[in-house]
Parts: structure tokens; C-alpha cells; sequence
């Protein structure tokens, strides 16, 4: 099978083709550096016309981000992944499309399941639920992934509000489940493993590391790191950008489970690696800033 994997400069995506060339696959890159230029019109010309698979591995999981500028969040969440669909769909292709639990409003008090409606309230929320309803209707051989909690966001927020206080801020009332990078492009691969067995798997699957924690909790937990001075500590108290976060983002996994035999694993254990990780995407963008 050929497979088209469209990635940034971020983690998943080389960690996501570091796995995929590991197997039979044929595997062809596609980078996309800055997602807010690209020319619609010219995206088909850089899909290969030999692909079966086009993975959007694209990960959009910052809803502050996307609420400062909503233009990029369109184009990075809705109009890339509905433009590849469309040449999927006439070219007889399949398309992955990962997005997240911010389409839910997090009022519901048990796991949300793939069946549950989206009612996002955040930009980066609206636009990947229109992206899941616009997909079903133009591609019915989409796989469409919903991921929880970003850890690298959280580790990151972790180290920006340290740089500046010594109390941070995280809220007890927010609870989810993180995933790392690393274990998210398992997911995928194992994902497009099974596609390439035959295997009609086409639908809504959700996937997050095992156990539920809240913001203050995983705070505590990024911190223990001891990566910041040791006079910063984590208080409960709910901050102004939890204003755009779902209180429940927790994600059932069962479909993933009883239909590609996904285990949900402990976002702990990713912790140390996914900070690594962090430090060498900051030195690798370092780098290609300077080489420019």
C-alpha cells in the first residue's frame, strides 16, 4: 500500500515516519511547513498519483492558539483536511484525519464515546467538528482519530508560566487524559497497519493515555520533572485559559480497542521522553531558523 503522510515540523510527524518506514509500506513525505500558505489549488499536485492512504497527521491541539487566529485554525483544520478528502474522493483514495475531545463541551460526567455529538464552544473545537461531519458526508473510506489532552502542550505550558511565576496556576475541576507523541503515532501506525491488511475499518475512533487526571494533577506531574527552579510549585486554581477547555475532555477507548486491539497506555510513562522530544524539535527549529 502507498501511503502519503503529511506532516509539520513537530514530533508525530517524524516519529509517525520513523515507524511507517519500519514496515512493507511504501511510504512517500509530504511537509507542510506553514499550513496558513498553502495554495489549495496546488495541493493535489504534491499527492503522488500512485497513493492509496493519505495520512494528515496535521495535530491541532492548542485551542489558545487557534482562538488567536482563527484564520490559521480554518485552514489547518477544516479547508487542508476537506481538500485532501475531495482529491481522495476522486482518485479513489482513503484519508486519516486526526482531531480532538475540544469538539465536546465537557458537560457530560461519565467518557464521551464516538457517537456523542460535538457541541464544541472553541474555535479550534468548531472547526475540527465540521471537519468530522464534512468528511462523512464527502469520503466514506475515512478514519478519523479524536485525541485527548496534548501532553507536550501541557509540558510546554508548564515551562512558559515558570519562566515568568513562581505559583502556576492548574484547575482540579478540568480532568482528561494526555497522550504523548510518541504513543500516538503507535496508534496511527497500528491503525494504518490494519488498513493495509484489507481490514473495512472505516469510522469515528477516539484514543488518550490511560488514566484520568486533572490539569492540577498533571501540573504536579510536570513539574516533578525537575525542570524549573525550586521555588516554583502548581496551585489549584482554575486560569484564564481554562476558559476554553472542556471540565470533562476524558475519552472512551473501548471501539479502538475491540477493533484494532489498541491498548490505552499509561501517559506517565511518556512524561520524560515527550519532554526530550520537546527539547529536540526546539533545537532542530533553532537550527533551520539559523541555516535560513
Amino acid at each position: 500500500m502507498n501511503v502519503l503522510v503529511v506532516h509539520d515540523y513537530g514530533p508525530l510527524g517524524h516519529l509517525l515516519l520513523e515507524r511507517l518506514k519500519q514496515t512493507s509500506l511504501h511510504i512517500s513525505p509530504l511537509l507542510i511547513s506553514e499550513p496558513e500558505k498553502v495554495e489549495l489549488s496546488v495541493l493535489a499536485d504534491w499527492i503522488p498519483e500512485e497513493t492509496d492512504l493519505i495520512v494528515n497527521a496535521l495535530w491541532l491541539s492548542d485551542p489558545e492558539t487557534a482562538e488567536e487566529d482563527s484564520e490559521t485554525t480554518q485552514q489547518g483544520a477544516f479547508s487542508i483536511p476537506i481538500a485532501l478528502a475531495e482529491h481522495a474522493r476522486i482518485h479513489s483514495m482513503a484519508l486519516f484525519q486526526l482531531t480532538t475531545g475540544y469538539i465536546f463541551d465537557g458537560r457530560k460526567q461519565s467518557a464521551y464515546i464516538t457517537s456523542n455529538p460535538g457541541q464544541p464552544f472553541s474555535q479550534l473545537g468548531n472547526w475540527q467538528w465540521e471537519c468530522e461531519q464534512a468528511l462523512r458526508t464527502l469520503l466514506p473510506r475515512h478514519l478519523i482519530l479524536r485525541t485527548g489532552w496534548s501532553l507536550g502542550r501541557y509540558i510546554q505550558k508548564v515551562q512558559h508560566e515558570g519562566e515568568t511565576k513562581s505559583s502556576l496556576p492548574f484547575s482540579s475541576r478540568h480532568r482528561g487524559q494526555p497522550v504523548g507523541s510518541r504513543d500516538l503515532a503507535r496508534v496511527i501506525a497500528a491503525m494504518v497497519l490494519q488498513v493495509d491488511c484489507g481490514a473495512e475499518v472505516w469510522g469515528t475512533y477516539q484514543y488518550a493515555g490511560a488514566e484520568e487526571v486533572t490539569q492540577y494533577d498533571l501540573g504536579l506531574a510536570i513539574l516533578g520533572l525537575g525542570q524549573l527552579p525550586d521555588n516554583r510549585k502548581i496551585i489549584d486554581k482554575v486560569p484564564e485559559w481554562a476558559a476554553l477547555e472542556p471540565e470533562n475532555m476524558t475519552l472512551g477507548c473501548t471501539k479502538i480497542r475491540n477493533t484494532f486491539g489498541i491498548k490505552q497506555l499509561p501517559w506517565r510513562s511518556s512524561l520524560e521522553d515527550e519532554y526530550r522530544l520537546l527539547e529536540e524539535d526546539l533545537a532542530a527549529t533553532s537550527g533551520k531558523e539559523l541555516i535560513g
